[in-house]
Parts: structure tokens; sequence; C-alpha cells
């Protein structure tokens, strides 16, 4: 998914230390026009812009689509980045210029790699009424973020248990394992909890972990997390408990080790410099002409005809790089 904002904020994004559960709530963000789709942002933040290496979380409905149009994010470019599509109700056509065409479907996992420089369109199609999901960016460590572009697809079986069921698509717990390859150790699972129930899970204590609450109010540890806050776990603990009181709960955990570097996040892009984005920003905008996109860094999506999104005004300010 891009970031459709107007003037999007420079992001200089570094971990920040904490000693116990921390909620963070998100702000309202429109993905366009006013009859837009409107998506809820917990990550970055200003304090707080990494978990592990999860860099971007958007969390979305359920949106009637005849209310909002659906999703249709035409052609647009990143680098530098992973994207994670997880979807709990309806459908979403993926294209890329790597070549990949295929839906995103609730329970399946779509994961594209940008790398070194990719586009992509996200259409949700007329057979969708109602959308709801989260979209996702992993940002690439330094030794990797240069690969080439590349596209995977999992459908995790459900593991269950007393009062949960959950589906892991990246990385292992519960005993389970993802096929899905990141390029940092990472944690992504949906978890459903019935009412009253209360889930130990044994984590990599390396790990920093973030509870994005979908529905529900769900006990972590001992912090209360309602309905779309994102509650940051810090490294340290080898166990992590997950309570419902009198409803049921849906959520998602994610998690990996403290990235260990700093990054630029700017519009769709993640680099390391100003420089950098600068430079992106201006291949991606001599890629757009009158006729559409035409072929250079960021490609050509596979079978789409939308005309592609151009990046919007660099802030008057050089981009701050921080560590």
């Amino acid at each position: 998914m891009s970031n459709l904002e107007d003037k999007p904020a420079e992001l200089a994004c570094e971990a920040t230390p904490a000693t116990g559960v921390e909620i963070m709530t998100p702000r309202d963000v429109p993905l366009g026009g006013p009859r837009a789709m409107r998506v809820r942002r917990t990550l970055p933040q200003r304090h707080r812009s990494l978990i592990g290496a999860w860099c971007f979380v958007d969390h979305y409905g359920p949106d009637q689509v005849a209310d909002t149009g659906g999703m249709k994010v035409a052609p647009h470019p990143h680098t530098g980045l992973q994207t994670v599509s997880w979807l709990f109700t309806g459908e979403v056509e993926h294209r890329d210029s790597a070549g990949n065409h295929a839906m995103v479907r609730p329970g399946e996992v779509n994961l594209m790699t940008a790398g070194r420089g990719i586009s992509h369109s996200e259409v949700s199609p007329p057979t969708t009424s109602t959308l709801h999901g989260a979209q996702l960016w992993v940002a690439l460590p330094d030794a990797h973020r240069h690969t080439d572009p590349g596209f995977a697809h999992h459908a995790p079986e459900p593991v269950t248990g007393a009062g949960w069921e959950a589906r892991v698509f990246l990385g292992s717990l519960l005993g389970v394992s993802s096929p899905v390859p990141t390029y940092t150790p990472l944690l992504g699972a949906e978890i459903l909890l019935e009412p009253g129930t209360s889930l130990t899970l044994d984590v990599d204590a390396t790990y920093e972990h973030g509870v994005l609450v979908d529905s529900g109010v769900v006990g972590v540890d001992e912090t209360d997390a309602k309905k779309d806050d994102l509650a940051y776990v810090p490294p340290g603990s080898a166990a992590l408990t997950l309570t419902t009181y009198d409803e049921p709960a849906r959520l998602l955990l994610l998690g990996g080790p403290p990235f260990g570097e700093s990054i630029v996040m700017w519009w769709n892009f993640v680099g390391r410099s100003h420089d950098e984005i600068v430079g992106y920003r201006a291949e991606w905008q001599g890629q757009i002409t009158d006729a559409g996109l035409v072929d250079g860094r960021f490609g050509i999506p596979v079978g789409d005809e939308l005309p592609p999104i151009p990046a919007p005004p660099l802030p008057n300010a050089r981009l701050r790089e921080r560590r």
C-alpha cells in the first residue's frame, strides 16, 4: 500500500528504550479524497519508529466499499523495504513490476520485496463489498536493501488450543514456522481469543513485540490494550501472556530483535540519507510521462493501466539522519 499523504513526514527512525508495556494509539490517515478509505496508523510514531524491523503499521476497516469506493491504489514505488499484506475480510488485487499478479485473501500472507526498487498497485475487485485488514512494512537491513525485487505467498494452517486459534505467517510461534523468507528474524501471527482466555506464549527474549488489537480488549502481560491500540513489549522476557475478558478478541502479534540501524523513511521510500531519498524521488518522477509509466529503476506493474501516483514535494528542510 502507498502512503498517500500530500505532506508525508520525514522520519529518521531509531529505537527508543522502554522498560514496560507501552500503548500506542493510532492516527487517522485518508487514502485519497473525501470519500476514500481511511486507515489507522500506529507505526511509525514520533517516539517509536520501529518494532524489530517492522517500520509501518496501517490498520483499516471493516469498511463498506459502497461507501468508501474501496481500495484503488495506482502504481507507486518502493525501495529498501518489504510489504506484508494481511486481510481479515475482502480481497485485493496486487500487480507489480517484477511480473507478479496475485490476489490478497483473508488468512493468506502476500510479501513483496522492494529491494533496490519496485512499483506496484493494489485494487479491490468489484466482488469485494467489505475491506478489513492490515498493511505492514519491514525495513531491509543495509546488507540486503539493494536486493532484487521479489514476491512470496503463504496460506498458514491454523493452530488451535483451548480458547484460541493462531495463524503464523512469518517466523516461528507455537511450534509452527512459516516458510516465507525474510532478511532479519521476524514474527508475524494472527491470534483469535475467546472470552475469558489467558494464553501464555513462549517467545524469543531477544525480540521486541507489538500487539495490534483488531477487536476486543486484550491484556498484554498486565497492561490492557483496546481496539486499534498497538502495545509495545520490550525485549527481555521469554514469555508473553495475552488475556481476554467478557468479549472475544483478534490481534496481530509482530516481533523481531531491535533493528540496530537508523533509517530515513519518507513517502514510500526507505533509505539511509537525504540524498538517497531525493534520488529515488527524482528517478520515480522521471518515469512518469503523459503517456504513463516508462521503464526505469522501479519498472512498470504488469497489466496495470491506472495512471501512476506522482511523488509529493520534498520538505523544505534537509531530511535528517540520526543514529
